[in-house]
């Protein structure tokens, strides 16, 4: 006899006060299959799984599970039934271990020795790198990603749910999950895969059901697919070619020299004589595997972290290596940090209100805010990076993942900074919405403005671009002019194997007037 479908959804709907999440949704996996979800940011993919997860109650519909119908009533009740999820947003408690977090969701009777223990054979078995011991807070968004992963492998699921599991990971990391995944599925797992990344749903999934505005528009076999078609189901056209004219850059903007620097953290990464620059008019990418320094690095850009030097770091000639983030938004500097929910943005507060952050032109000189400016300021970039939101006052933590970062993004690409740094800028991003965000970046560029980008996504930062570094261990790379690098050479620098006499102060000039 056939086995039946592992999971069926029958005229699932969700109703939130000012958009339909999800309108009729039917949807079918069988065992062993890798099904992906494709749409646009703010379709409804999330809410979905969400609801089959028991996150999330459905307004009306039926969930069937193995050909019964069940009502999944949280997700203690989903992994009950064999069910797990990775999320988008990391549900990990900060001050907790790894080995806690996910003892947290199995089964009790296991000792935390032995949970630690499995993690570490999980690990090892995946080529999933992580320390048991290590508290959450100290770990990079990669990282987490990781030990999400983990957790729901460990579980043993008979359906896996993964919501963009590869947007903060490395190719070689991709890789590495996607072995993973379809061993899973020829055990007969079957895996309900969320990724924007079109060229991963045709490598590794077998079916593909496209939402857009919460309604299913079509279903199709992603393999018989190419990138374009997949897009043109998802969004209804092709996204905009991105043009990336050469120019000469001005004056250096950015300024880093001999930032050594002790981690603040068992777990962190020792900063090792850091140096480089960024000039008006230019994008400068730095590459690297997650856990790298990266974050280490970000921090005392951003000012967050003020034990650098003050010559170490210097912005417009100005030496800001003990400033704080504000004194350095005066200066010219704004941020993009790679965590929206909770550094990004607050998760409870309005759009309008975290403007506020970064932010003051609708503050008056004798500290009251202007509520008026503030919407319409608001409401302006809401409209201008077509951010799918309530308006406003919307909170922050009821925009889709990809909506937010628009937001983010827009919020510091308005204020015509000096010098951007922003930090994984188009993770969790729709592809139409990543080509806006990566137009937006050229042409504040274009406009005179230093940027630099820190991503572990190399397609990403080779279309932006006009310099590339890659940082390893805490050291950074001599730059490479973007028409020069590989994906194999920045590959090989990724483990630290760059030609060490071509990081002379001679060649960084020569590479730097390339």
């Amino acid at each position: 006899m056939t086995a039946p479908p592992r999971l069926q959804l029958q005229g699932i709907t969700k109703r939130y006060p000012s958009v339909v999440a999800n309108d009729g949704v039917s949807l079918t996996v069988l065992p062993g299959q890798v099904h992906a979800v494709l749409g646009e940011n703010g379709a409804g993919k999330s809410t979905l799984m969400k609801i089959i997860y028991g996150s999330v109650r459905p307004d009306a519909g039926q969930v069937l599970w193995n050909g019964r119908p069940v009502q999944v009533q949280g997700p203690q009740a989903a992994r009950a039934l064999g069910i797990a999820m990775v999320f988008q947003h990391f549900s990990l408690f900060d001050t907790l271990t790894v080995a806690e977090n996910v003892w947290l969701g199995l089964d009790k009777s296991l000792a935390l020795d032995e949970v630690a223990r499995r993690i570490a054979a999980k690990a090892a078995e995946y080529g999933l790198d992580i320390d048991p011991q290590r508290p959450v807070h100290t770990l990079s968004v990669g990282e987490m990603q990781r030990v999400e992963i983990i957790r729901a492998l460990l579980t043993e699921p008979q359906l896996l749910i993964l919501d963009e599991p590869t947007s903060v990971l490395t190719p070689q990391a991709v890789e590495k999950l996607f072995v993973v995944l379809r061993r899973l599925a020829a055990q007969g797992c079957a895996i309900l895969y969320i990724s924007h990344k079109l060229h991963e749903i045709r490598a590794l999934c077998d079916a593909c059901t496209v939402l857009r505005g919460g309604k299913v528009t079509g279903t199709c076999d992603p393999r018989q697919e190419s990138n374009a078609s997949l897009s043109r189901l998802m969004i209804g056209a092709e996204p905009p070619q991105l043009e990336h004219h050469d120019r000469t850059p001005g004056e250096p903007v950015l300024q880093v020299q001999d930032l050594t620097l002790a981690r603040e953290s068992p777990f962190g990464v020792d900063l090792q004589d850091i140096g480089f620059e960024v000039r008006a008019g230019e994008v400068v990418g730095i590459a690297g595997v997650s856990g790298n320094g990266q974050r280490e690095l970000l921090y005392a850009l951003s000012g967050e972290d003020t034990r650098p030097a003050p010559g170490t770091v210097r912005v417009g000639g100005t030496a800001c290596g003990r400033l704080g983030p504000a004194h350095r938004r005066h200066l010219g500097l704004h941020f993009v940090p790679e965590e929206r929910l909770g550094r990004g943005a607050v998760p409870s507060l309005g759009l309008a209100h975290n403007l506020l952050l970064t932010r003051t032109e609708a503050v008056h000189r004798t500290g009251w805010v202007r509520m008026g400016a503030l919407q319409a300021q608001a409401a302006d970039i809401i409209r201008r990076f077509n951010v799918k939101a309530g308006g406003p006052q919307a909170a922050a933590r009821s925009l889709s993942g990809g909506n937010l970062q628009k937001f983010i993004v827009g919020r510091e690409i308005d204020a015509r900074p000096r010098l951007l740094v922003i930090s994984q800028p188009t993770w969790g991003v729709d592809v139409g919405a990543a080509a806006q965000i990566r137009g937006a970046i050229l042409q504040l560029r274009d406009a005179g403005c230093a940027v630099l980008v820190v991503s572990e996504e190399l397609e990403e930062l080779f279309e932006v671009s006009d310099r590339l570094h890659v940082i390893a261990k805490g050291r950074l790379s001599p730059s490479m002019p973007r028409r020069d690098a590989t994906v194999e050479t920045i590959g090989e620098w990724m483990s630290g194997l760059w030609p060490q006499a071509a990081g002379t102060p001679a060649t960084e000039a020569a590479h730097a007037q390339a």
